[in-house]
Formats: structure tokens, C-alpha cells, sequence
């Protein structure tokens, strides 16, 4: 499956993909062949970019799952209000080779979606968090507050989110996408149990980054 928010990349990489063929075939021309060759590799690479993976969702109540397909980069202590105070913050670097749609990582009510411009450092530096430009999502769960956090890269431009404030969601439903190499981020409360480490591979949807504790 392709997610939709590739398709119009994929056509356009297509449709120019067939232009350069025909033309190259029409002048009998060798640069327009090696042309139509590189978009016909790149169209490719979008479509296997753009993938919408098959997940089987656990459907166990108090799990939070991740939100992305990637590697843990760090585990950190937080202290943040709006998730009542001392929490755990879970930092997931999703190279060009993930797929890129992100899930919401446990059944609630989206509270806010707050958009904020900003920079476009590597996705894998610790200032990305707070200076590039990101999506934040707040919302409300059995067990209190969380915040996600989609944020671009030096290649992510664009930033999609199909959520919307006062929404209900369900664990792993897809809720947006970000468009090349970026970083997803979880602010849990305290009273969430972090299964998950440094260097752990993740998969959105399926790979559980904690439970409420008893």
C-alpha cells in the first residue's frame, strides 16, 4: 500500500519518467535515456518511500506504542506541566530508509495541535527538538496527558497531520506523516513504565514503548 500523501510525487515522477522515455526514443538520444533511467529509479525510491505497511495493533488496555518507524536516540528525565510534572522523554530519528507515517500511540482525545515554524538542523540533534519546525499534539488518556511531537529534518519540508482538537482516536491509528529523513518524539507522565532504550529499533503501531504502571 502507498500513503496517500505520496501519491501526487509518485505520479509526477511517473508521468516524467514516460515524457523522457518517449522523447529519448523520439531524438534518439542517449542523455534522455539516462534521464528517463535516474526518474524511473527515483519514482521507485518514493514508492518504496511512501509505503503504508500492514500492522497488527495490540489492542491490550494501559500500552503506549510508538508513534514511528525508526531508531531511539534518547531516553531523558522531563519535567513538563501540561503532562503533571516529572515524566520520561522518548526521542525516535527516522532515517530516509522508514516509512514515514506516524500513528497515535494510545486511545484518547487529541486536547491541541499546536504548529510551530522554525529551523531545519539534522533531525538526529538534540536542539531539533525545540528549533526545528514541528507539530505538537497534546492529548488526553485513561492515565493523563501525553504529548507527541512530529518534527521536520534537514530534508523534511513538510510536516502532514490528519488530527484534529477534540478528536477520539484509537491506539495506531495513522494520524499524519513526515516527508523525508525526520524525528518523533514522546512526552509521557510518570506513571508510565519506558520499556525502551538507546539505540532500540521501533516500529509505528507495533513496538511498545511503555504501560501505565498498577
Amino acid at each position: 500500500m502507498i500513503a496517500t500523501p505520496g501519491l501526487k510525487f509518485i505520479l509526477i515522477g511517473l508521468l516524467l519518467t514516460i515524457v523522457c522515455s518517449l522523447w529519448s526514443a523520439y531524438k534518439d538520444s542517449l542523455v534522455l535515456f539516462i534521464a528517463a533511467l535516474v526518474l524511473a529509479i527515483i519514482t521507485l525510491f518514493l514508492m518504496y518511500f511512501y509505503r503504508n505497511p500492514v500492522r497488527e495493533i495490540p489492542m491490550e488496555p494501559g500500552l503506549i506504542l510508538s508513534p514511528a518507524d525508526g531508531r531511539v536516540l534518547w531516553v531523558e528525565d522531563i519535567e513538563n506541566d501540561y503532562i503533571g510534572g516529572r515524566g520520561k522523554k522518548v526521542s525516535i530519528f527516522m532515517s530516509v530508509m522508514d516509512p514515514h507515517l506516524n500513528r497515535i500511540p494510545v486511545g484518547g482525545r487529541i486536547d491541541y495541535i499546536k504548529y510551530i515554524p522554525g529551523r531545519f538542523f539534522r533531525a538526529f540533534l538534540e536542539k531539533a527538538s525545540e528549533e526545528n519546525e514541528h507539530n505538537e499534539i497534546g492529548l488526553e488518556f485513561s492515565g493523563g496527558r501525553i504529548i507527541f511531537k512530529q518534527i521536520a529534518g534537514i530534508l523534511a519540508r513538510r510536516i502532514t497531520c490528519y488530527a484534529k482538537p477534540n478528536q477520539e482516536v484509537t491506539a495506531g491509528d495513522i494520524y499524519g506523516l513526515i516527508h523525508f529523513g525526520s524525528r518523533a518524539e514522546l512526552f509521557l507522565p510518570e506513571n508510565i513504565e519506558v520499556f525502551v532504550k538507546k539505540g532500540d529499533r521501533l516500529k509505528a503501531g507495533t513496538s511498545i514503548i511503555g504501560r501505565m504502571r498498577d
